[in-house]
Protein backbone atom coordinates (compact mmCIF):
# COMPACT_ATOMS: atom_id res chain seq x y z
CA UNK A 1 0.00 0.00 0.00
CA UNK A 2 1.64 3.22 -0.67
CA UNK A 3 1.45 5.85 1.91
CA UNK A 4 0.73 9.56 0.97
CA UNK A 5 1.69 12.75 3.42
CA UNK A 6 1.03 16.25 1.69
CA UNK A 7 1.85 19.62 3.47
CA UNK A 8 1.50 23.13 2.08
CA UNK A 9 2.73 26.36 3.37
CA UNK A 10 3.02 29.75 1.80
CA UNK A 11 4.65 29.26 -1.73
CA UNK A 12 6.11 25.93 -0.96
CA UNK A 13 3.99 22.74 -1.13
CA UNK A 14 5.78 18.61 -0.49
CA UNK A 15 3.76 15.68 -1.48
CA UNK A 16 5.45 12.17 0.30
CA UNK A 17 4.65 9.07 -1.10
CA UNK A 18 6.12 5.67 0.94
CA UNK A 19 6.20 2.34 -0.34
CA UNK A 20 7.14 -0.62 0.31
CA UNK A 21 9.04 -2.90 -2.35
CA UNK A 22 9.76 -2.72 -6.02
CA UNK A 23 6.52 -2.83 -8.07
CA UNK A 24 5.12 -0.45 -5.63
CA UNK A 25 8.37 1.88 -6.47
CA UNK A 26 8.10 1.32 -10.70
CA UNK A 27 4.75 2.20 -10.18
CA UNK A 28 4.99 5.59 -8.39
CA UNK A 29 7.67 6.93 -10.06
CA UNK A 30 6.74 6.05 -13.61
CA UNK A 31 3.01 8.09 -12.57
CA UNK A 32 5.14 10.70 -10.91
CA UNK A 33 7.13 11.52 -14.08
CA UNK A 34 4.09 11.24 -16.58
CA UNK A 35 2.21 13.85 -14.93
CA UNK A 36 4.70 15.94 -14.19
CA UNK A 37 6.37 15.74 -17.68
CA UNK A 38 2.79 17.40 -18.62
CA UNK A 39 3.65 20.58 -16.65
CA UNK A 40 6.26 23.69 -17.11
CA UNK A 41 6.98 23.58 -13.76
CA UNK A 42 9.70 21.32 -12.50
CA UNK A 43 10.00 19.90 -8.74
CA UNK A 44 12.27 19.08 -6.59
CA UNK A 45 12.49 15.47 -5.92
CA UNK A 46 15.11 12.97 -3.57
CA UNK A 47 14.30 9.96 -2.12
CA UNK A 48 14.95 8.65 1.53
CA UNK A 49 14.47 5.48 3.42
CA UNK A 50 12.30 5.01 6.63
CA UNK A 51 13.50 2.87 9.39
CA UNK A 52 9.97 0.67 8.54
CA UNK A 53 11.61 -0.21 5.59
CA UNK A 54 9.66 1.74 3.22
CA UNK A 55 11.18 3.76 0.85
CA UNK A 56 9.91 7.48 0.64
CA UNK A 57 9.32 9.59 -2.90
CA UNK A 58 9.50 13.01 -1.13
CA UNK A 59 8.40 15.71 -4.52
CA UNK A 60 9.03 19.51 -3.52
CA UNK A 61 7.71 22.97 -4.98
CA UNK A 62 9.02 26.26 -4.22
CA UNK A 63 7.53 29.58 -5.41
CA UNK A 64 4.34 28.28 -6.33
CA UNK A 65 2.50 31.63 -6.62
CA UNK A 66 -0.14 30.21 -8.57
CA UNK A 67 -0.80 27.11 -6.24
CA UNK A 68 -0.26 24.85 -9.19
CA UNK A 69 1.30 22.00 -7.30
CA UNK A 70 -1.97 20.96 -5.65
CA UNK A 71 -3.92 19.76 -9.01
CA UNK A 72 -0.27 17.90 -9.62
CA UNK A 73 -0.26 16.01 -6.67
CA UNK A 74 -4.14 15.65 -6.86
CA UNK A 75 -3.77 14.14 -10.33
CA UNK A 76 -0.95 12.19 -8.94
CA UNK A 77 -3.14 10.43 -5.98
CA UNK A 78 -6.00 9.81 -8.05
CA UNK A 79 -4.09 7.78 -10.61
CA UNK A 80 -2.30 6.25 -7.72
CA UNK A 81 -5.57 5.66 -6.41
CA UNK A 82 -4.69 6.94 -3.03
CA UNK A 83 -7.97 7.29 -1.19
CA UNK A 84 -6.34 9.34 2.13
CA UNK A 85 -3.37 11.64 2.21
CA UNK A 86 -2.16 12.95 5.88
Amino acid sequence: MIDAEFRSEERFSRLTLAYTDAEEKEKVNKCVDKIIATYKMKPEMHTTATSSGKEVLVIEYHDDLDRTSGAIFEKIMKELDIKNCD
